[in-house]
This record gives structure tokens, sequence and C-alpha cells, in this order.
């Protein structure tokens, strides 16, 4: 499951509207490519297993009202939404570990359309050290460092074995870095400064395999 800790002043919204912000995103884009112009929170509602009063709220936080009898419109919503969730800006990011998930990461290049641009990878195998990934080059640990500085890095993040992944971390924070995005199964410690995101694939497995048990029972 996703675990984030939002610091100030991200803290003033609460993190369960956080969270469906992006919901509504994917929403107003879909109704945007075909051609709709104003959505209300009624149909929002409908579409999205939501209160009306709930999606009304959620975007109250990020100053966006509907007009009475028209809703929103559709357009503006959509670029509110990613402007406020930070889509519309780019986050240079380093991945920490190479293999199976990490290259996947590094060739997913929708990553970039929510503001992600995964510029370089760190990885302890020596074979890795020069090659690259999908245009995006690898090296060795020694380079965090200067990779980090010289290319404005801002987010880390942590595809490594559970136990590099503290140490991965201290790197990363000693780096510069001020976000880590741990797609590792183990929660690491990071100052209050840095933002960190626990992405763990193995606890969602979890929750659906005791759901579909649940199911059978």
């Amino acid at each position: 499951m996703s675990n984030t800790r939002i610091q100030s002043p991200a803290s003033l919204l609460p993190e369960p509207t956080l969270r469906r912000l992006p919901w509504y995103l994917a929403y107003v884009s879909t109704l945007r490519g075909e051609g709709v112009e104003h959505v209300s929170s009624t149909r929002m509602a409908g579409e999205l297993g939501l209160d009306s009063s709930r999606i009304a709220k959620d975007l109250s936080y990020i100053n966006v009202k509907g007009k009475t009898r028209i809703g929103y419109e559709v357009a503006s919503l959509e670029t509110a939404l990613r402007d406020f969730l930070g889509f519309s800006r780019t986050h240079t990011a380093l991945i920490v570990g190479a293999g199976s998930l990490g290259a996947a990461l590094m060739r997913d290049s929708g990553l970039q359309r929510y503001g992600l641009k995964i510029v370089a990878g760190i990885d302890t195998d020596p074979r890795l050290d020069g090659s690259d990934i999908s245009g995006i080059p690898v090296y060795g640990p020694s380079r965090m460092a200067g990779l980090v500085a010289g290319m404005g890095i801002t987010v880390g993040i942590l595809a490594v074995p559970v136990e590099a992944a503290q140490t991965a971390a201290d790197e990363l924070v000693a780096a510069g870095v001020t976000a880590i995005w741990n797609f590792t199964p183990t929660r690491i410690r990071v100052p209050e400064h840095v933002v960190i995101t626990n992405t763990s694939i193995y606890s969602n497995l979890a929750v659906m395999y005791n759901r579909m048990e649940s199911l059978n029972r």
C-alpha cells in the first residue's frame, strides 16, 4: 500500500483528499478527450463511487468551485488539478537499483506525463556501470552525489533489495535529494526535511489475496 508523509505546508491538505485528487484528474482528462465541456459533482460522484458533497469539498481545498446548474468547466478543472498536484512541473529523479523493477520504471515513459523524469540510474552491479536503459544512463554508486548535484535531482527512487534500503536512503539524503519514493517492502528512516512515500507491491498483493479469500469463504 502507498503511505506518504506530507510535510508542511502540504500537510494542511487532508491526505485522503490528496489521494482522491488524481482520481478526479484522470476522470476529467477522459471527459476532455471526449469533448465534454462541463461536469457536475453529481455526475462525478456517480462515476467515481463517491459522495458529491465530498467531491465539492475536496475541490474547494484547491480553490475550485463549480457553478450552479452548470458544474465545473472540464478544461479549467483539469489544469487546476494538474498544477496543484505538481504534474505540470518536471521533477528530476535518480533511481537506485536498476534490476527488474528499477529497469521497468526507467522504461515507463508515462511517468513524465505526471512530472517525474528519471535522468539516471545507480546500481552496484559493475556490469551495468556505463550502460543505459531506454536511453537513461546507469552508473556505479560512487557517482550518486555528483549526479544529484550536477543534474539538479530532487527525487530518489529506491528499488533495491530490502537489506540495502536504509543504506541507499541514507546515501540519497546525504547527496541532497528532498524526496524518496520507496518501492522496498520495508520502512526506512529519513530526516524531517525529506519527504518519504512508500509503495509496497507486496502489501498490495497481500490485501488483494486476503480480499479474494474472504469472497470465497
